[in-house]
Formats: structure tokens, C-alpha cells, sequence
């Protein structure tokens, strides 16, 4: 099994390959930085399959991840999904391409996935299950919408922690301020869901996970958010319906924090500790 990072794929990883004459099992994970094409079945094959001709099982997921202006050659999942279809293994293969922000990220994988963790997954990704994932970062430029969490509820579901980076508003909550827009929510389930970050998202995604009529978060014990955010949502620890989600946390990171946040006195508060009633440390991130 090989697993890493590294920004020096071409110049340092390629040239293992050749070594592996006698291999008859790979497990391969690597997130790869600092290229200027992404990694299809036509690399795969020529490049890492030609040298191990004993190979039987090839399980993977290789990730690539490039500024948009420095990607030469775009490809489509469609594209990247075709080139694998002459591999030796005649396996299946899935892939997930996702722009944002600047960045190019693009996972190419092996079914099933047999992995635990998948970084920056948008709004676009297969309809498949990922039973043996449990870390999860979500992360795009467009809004992540209701949903969209059933949709990761469903294909991750056993998930325990989670990172939301979105800074855009949902669209729900901007045709309810406009309009008499009445949504009709089901709720989504994360039953196993212990820790969770939304100090790297928009304000209305902390109602999205704590709103006990929009999210249900039994297990949940460590929570990250910012402190202003979370204040205005929860109305300063008054609001009923967020507070059920809150009630199992053990561990609170606050960040970003004003340095001069109202945040020491709100810890000593009797509505502070009945929203987190086994709450056993609380961190607070400053920024001036």
C-alpha cells in the first residue's frame, strides 16, 4: 500500500514503478500537486500498469490538484471515464472533477472505494455509495443546497467527520427573504457524524447543520464554527431549535474570534451551558 502527498510526482513517484516487476497487489493513494494535466486510464496504463505485468488486484485513488491557469489540457469525467475502458484489470472506475475557487481538483478512483477519506467534493460527484469513508471535506463556489446534504448523507454513510467550505448563500434562504417562499424540508441524517467544521462557511450553513428541523446530528461531539456566526443563528443561545444539535458537544473550537468578542462572559452565561450541557473544553482562535 502507498500513500502520500507530494509535488513531485513525475520526478519522484514515476520512476518507483519500473521496480514493481513482480507486484500481484497495489493499493495506491496519492494526492499529487503542482501539474499541468490530470491523471487519466491512458496514464495509468502506460505509465504505472506496463511495468507490473503479474499485477491482479489495483485498487486506487489518485488525486490531482492544479490552478485552473496552470491546467493545459482539460478532461471531462465522461473523457477520463472512456480512457480506462482498455485496462488490463477491466475494472470499474469513477471519477470526481471539481473547479472552485481557482483550483482544479480531480480524484480518479477505483471501485469499489475502498478508501476512508476524500477532500474537496462539490456540488457534482457520482451516485455511489462510499461505505468505508468517515472524513469528508466539502468545498465549492456555488451554494450547497438542502439537498445536496441528503445526497452526502446517502452516498457517505458512515461519515464522522466533516469539513464545509462554502461562502456563498444558500439560494433557499434568499427566496425566503424575497418572497413568501414556504421550503419543505426533510431531514437529513448523519448518525455517526461526530465532528464537524463550518468556521470556513457562509453563515446560513450553521442553521443547515444545527436546525434540529433541517439536520439530525445524534453523535455529534466536537464542533468548529465562528463565534459571531454561530451567536447571530443560535440568537445568543435563546434559539430552541438549534440547541438539541448542540447538546452532545464536548469539544467547541470558536474561529475566527474578535479579540474583542463578548465571548469570556458568554461562557460563564447559564444559556451557554444549557446549550452544551457536557461540554468539556472550549478554544477560542483571535484575530485583531
Amino acid at each position: 500500500m502507498y500513500n502520500c502527498l507530494t509535488d513531485a510526482y513525475d520526478s519522484q513517484i514515476l520512476p518507483l514503478f519500473p521496480r514493481m516487476l513482480n507486484l500481484e497487489e497495489l493499493t495506491l493513494c496519492i494526492t499529487i500537486k503542482n501539474r499541468t494535466t490530470l491523471i487519466d486510464g491512458n496514464h495509468v496504463s502506460d505509465e504505472i500498469l506496463i511495468h507490473m505485468l503479474r499485477l491482479r488486484t489495483f485498487k486506487f485513488c489518485i488525486s490531482i490538484k492544479i490552478r485552473r491557469n496552470n491546467l493545459v489540457h482539460y478532461l471531462s469525467e465522461n473523457d477520463i471515464q472512456r480512457s480506462f475502458i482498455n485496462m488490463k484489470q477491466h475494472q470499474q472506475v469513477d471519477c470526481i472533477i471539481n473547479y472552485r475557487y481557482g483550483i482544479a481538483t480531480c480524484h480518479v478512483f477505483s471501485l469499489p472505494f475502498v478508501f476512508d477519506y476524500l477532500k474537496y467534493v462539490g456540488n457534482t460527484f457520482p451516485s455511489i455509495v462510499f461505505n468505508h469513508v468517515i472524513r469528508l471535506t466539502v468545498c465549492d463556489e456555488v451554494s450547497f443546497e438542502h439537498e445536496f446534504f441528503h445526497r452526502i448523507a446517502w452516498s457517505f454513510p458512515f461519515l464522522k467527520y466533516l469539513w464545509v467550505i462554502n461562502y456563498q448563500p444558500q439560494l433557499s434562504k434568499l427566496e425566503k427573504l424575497n418572497s413568501n417562499y414556504k421550503p419543505s424540508y426533510s431531514i437529513v441524517k448523519y448518525p455517526y457524524l461526530i465532528s464537524l467544521r463550518l468556521d470556513t462557511a457562509y453563515i446560513h450553513y450553521i442553521d443547515q447543520f444545527l436546525n434540529e428541523t433541517k439536520t439530525h446530528l445524534p453523535s455529534l461531539t466536537i464542533l468548529r464554527v465562528c463565534y459571531e456566526s454561530f451567536t447571530i443563528v443560535t440568537r445568543n443561545f435563546r434559539k430552541s431549535i438549534t440547541r438539541l444539535n448542540c447538546s452532545k458537544v464536548k469539544k467547541l473550537i470558536f474561529s475566527p474570534v474578535l479579540i474583542d468578542s463578548p465571548i469570556t462572559k458568554a461562557k460563564r452565561s447559564k444559556k451557554f451551558n444549557i446549550y452544551f450541557p457536557l461540554l468539556e473544553s472550549c478554544v477560542c482562535s483571535l484575530y485583531e
